[in-house]
């Protein structure tokens, strides 16, 4: 076995909750799940679907403005932007599309339009995505060469706790999350995907080309 994100094979056991063993790269720092205790795809699509993501909703609004407002700030409209892991919802594409900005959406099991992966972009959207990466490597390599120079990417999840406050930590029992992140994993996909800066404000990421 080796790690989803670096492919180092020097892991150690994290935790055990239940019957589903975390494992450390000594490496990247990326906390994850072995793929066995993956859910099936029919399984994490009926988790997906669980999800009130309703777009007019006010407090899904405010969710997701971190993101929205840094957007507005840093890209004019005439920027193309995707949003990668879309999901049911968009709010964040139907906020920024209210504002002029053009969206692309992109997720494999609700807006499975690869032709959009062809493209490049002025900004990506990855909220609350990342953690559902099986492949880390491989989503991070696709978003970077997905992003024109002087791009961002802009994610959005929960980083890693102090391990003593792991076990009561509800990101970890949500069963389609298989991988965690600390600013040592950030900062590792940073320097080996090639992307100039990492900027970490709580939940906000920011990768820049």
């Amino acid at each position: 076995m080796s790690c989803p994100l670096c492919h180092s094979k020097s892991l150690k056991e994290y935790d055990v909750t239940g019957n589903i063993l975390f494992l450390e790269c000594d490496q990247c720092s990326l906390l994850f799940k072995p793929s066995k205790f993956f859910p099936s795809i029919a399984k994490e699509k009926a988790r997906y679907l669980l999800h009130e993501n309703d777009v007019e909703d006010l407090h899904y609004q405010q969710f997701v403005a971190p993101i929205v407002n840094v957007i507005i700030q840093k890209h004019s409209p005439s920027k193309k932007g995707l949003d990668f892991g879309a999901g049911t919802g968009p709010v964040i594409a139907k906020l920024l599309t209210g504002k002029g900005y053009h969206i692309s959406l992109y997720d494999p099991f609700f807006h499975p339009d690869k032709s959009v992966l062809s493209k490049r972009y002025d900004f990506i959207i990855c909220c609350e995505v990342m953690e559902h990466f099986h492949v880390p490597f491989k989503e991070f390599e696709l978003l970077r060469k997905l992003l024109k120079p002087k791009g961002n990417l802009y994610c959005m999840t929960q980083l890693l706790p102090k391990k003593s406050e792991f076990e009561n930590w509800n990101y970890r029992n949500d069963p389609t999350h298989v991988v965690f992140y600390s600013e040592s994993s950030l900062n590792w996909i940073k320097e080996h995907f090639g992307f100039s800066g990492v900027t970490i404000n709580k939940r906000l990421i920011v990768f820049k080309t």
